[in-house]
């Protein structure tokens, strides 16, 4: 479905290079390229990567085609090859390369500035689904057309000649802060043009990437989460977050909104009785701001559910306006500030970076909570009647789990996100799926590289997806 929505410039075509687009012309201007990277960063996180986190993290149950066979963990190396292909490298990397050669061209660090912070952004959703990939050679066209495979310890952390995703958004921020000849307007459908708010965005995104790998390089997520927090100027409230909004109209959708409501997929997957089971036990205000219920009920099936579906298909709880917008806007959330507070909560907890873990797992569920749509009565109403739920008043690994669950449920409709964290600390505890097959039954905990690549280009091996990626020790 790909092919038909994405508002970039790119084409489906036969071409297996991720390293430059033949479709792509060399003279676009900045103003041009920015939207269309950031649509494509937005299809990365929202289309069947997203998909796919949400079913295996038993948030949305499969019920028909890819969905059922995620499911019950069965993925390969068919899987992925458009958002491999096109909506990564092929797609806004690309995208962002072009807008930055040619920002440089009109002086102008701050669209510079933004492609790099994107970029960094865009590199992360691929190494943290495929592990070790193609980074710093990458991009480069007919100067490398099977370029090596970078490791992701490499990527987040540098050395070897290899430019760190920290040290890219840092970059990022210093052109931010620089003086600009011509500066984004309306076509950063992210900001509108405030760079400010993108140097808030590029923080919390260093915030968001120490995370990552806090448990495998602690001495370096601490570090790089107190010099953030030193300088205090990131996401903090929930009208900076980072968020792409599509449209409204017949090809501007989301790609999710297409896919539950639209395409003729629209019966392949519904919510999860598992993450219904989870709010209803919480006392959750956001379920009915989260979840659909045309008959006034919420009807669910369980993960890897092989029984008859229920009947009519119109009575199927699926993603609200919350995900999908009223119309197909969205928004997709990249980074949020209920994100960075419950980044900052468990990072003063497990590696005692400033701040009081509790205080920010309370903002954290706030900030939740009130974007959904909760008033600010009834979030207090929450807090005074569910003070066990909202408190870190048991061990270190209770109070853990607390964060990551609230964290988990904070996330909805970012299954990228809720696969990364539950790979990364095992929080929720999320029981097995039924009927599961995959390798010996075993959830995934990576993408397989697609079987293009393998063909294509010599250093790519099969790894199964049984395999952890390096910032994955749980």
């Amino acid at each position: 479905m790909i092919c038909g929505a994405l508002v970039m410039g790119t084409a489906c075509s036969d071409f297996l290079d991720i390293n430059e687009s033949p479709n792509l012309p060399t003279s676009v201007t900045p103003d041009v390229l920015l939207p269309a990277g950031l649509a494509g960063s937005a299809f990365a996180n929202n289309n069947e990567l997203n998909r796919f986190g949400s079913i295996i993290t038993s948030v949305t149950a499969g019920a028909n085609n890819s969905p059922a066979t995620y499911d019950i963990y069965t993925i390969d190396g068919a899987n992925f090859n458009n958002q491999w292909r096109f909506e990564i490298f092929n797609g806004s990397l690309i995208t962002y390369k072009s807008m930055i050669e040619a920002a440089e061209e009109i002086n102008s660090p701050t669209y510079a500035g933004i492609g790099k912070i994107m970029t960094a952004y865009t590199f992360s959703i691929a190494t943290d689904y495929w592990g070790d990939i193609p980074y710093s050679q990458a991009l480069l066209g007919d100067e490398n057309t099977s370029p090596e495979l970078d490791t992701q310890e490499q990527i987040y952390l540098g050395g070897d000649g290899v430019q760190s995703l920290f040290d890219l958004v840092r970059e990022g921020i210093a052109d931010l802060q620089a003086q600009s000849a011509v500066t984004p307007g309306q076509d950063d459908v992210v900001y509108g043009g405030n760079a400010e708010s993108w140097i808030k965005a590029g923080n919390a995104l260093i915030l968001k990437f120490a995370n990552t790998i806090s448990r495998v390089a602690p001495d370096r997520a601490r570090q790089e989460i107190e010099s953030v927090l030193q300088n205090g100027n990131f996401i903090a409230s929930n009208d900076e977050n980072m968020s792409f909004s599509f449209g409204s109209s017949v090809g501007s959708r989301s790609p999710i909104y297409e896919y539950t409501y639209v395409t003729a997929f629209s019966n392949d997957m519904m919510i999860s009785t598992r993450f219904k089971d989870l709010l209803e036990g919480k006392n959750d205000p956001r379920l009915p701001l989260y979840v659909t219920r045309p008959t006034g009920e919420y009807v669910t099936i369980d993960n890897g559910f092989r029984g008859s579906l229920p009947t009519p298909t119109s009575s199927w709880s699926r993603f609200s306006s919350y995900v999908v917008g009223e119309n197909g806007e969205g928004p997709v959330r990249f980074l949020t500030n209920a994100q960075i507070q419950f980044i900052l909560a468990e990072s003063a907890l497990l590696l005692g970076t400033p701040g009081d873990p509790e205080e920010h797992f309370q903002n954290g569920v706030r900030a939740s909570m009130a974007l959904a749509g909760v008033s600010s009565a009834n979030i207090d109403a929450y807090f005074e009647n569910n003070a066990d739920e909202v408190s870190l008043n048991g061990s270190e690994e209770e109070n853990w789990e607390k964060i990551m669950t609230q964290k988990y449920i904070a996330n909805y409709g970012n299954g990228v996100e809720q696969w990364n964290d539950y790979r990364r600390t095992g929080f929720p505890v999320l029981e097995d799926h039924q009927n599961a097959v995959g390798i010996d039954g075993t959830r995934p905990v990576r993408a397989q590289y697609i079987n293009e690549e393998i063909a294509r280009n010599t250093n790519f091996e099969v790894i199964l997806p049984t395999e952890p990626v390096w910032w994955d020790i749980d």
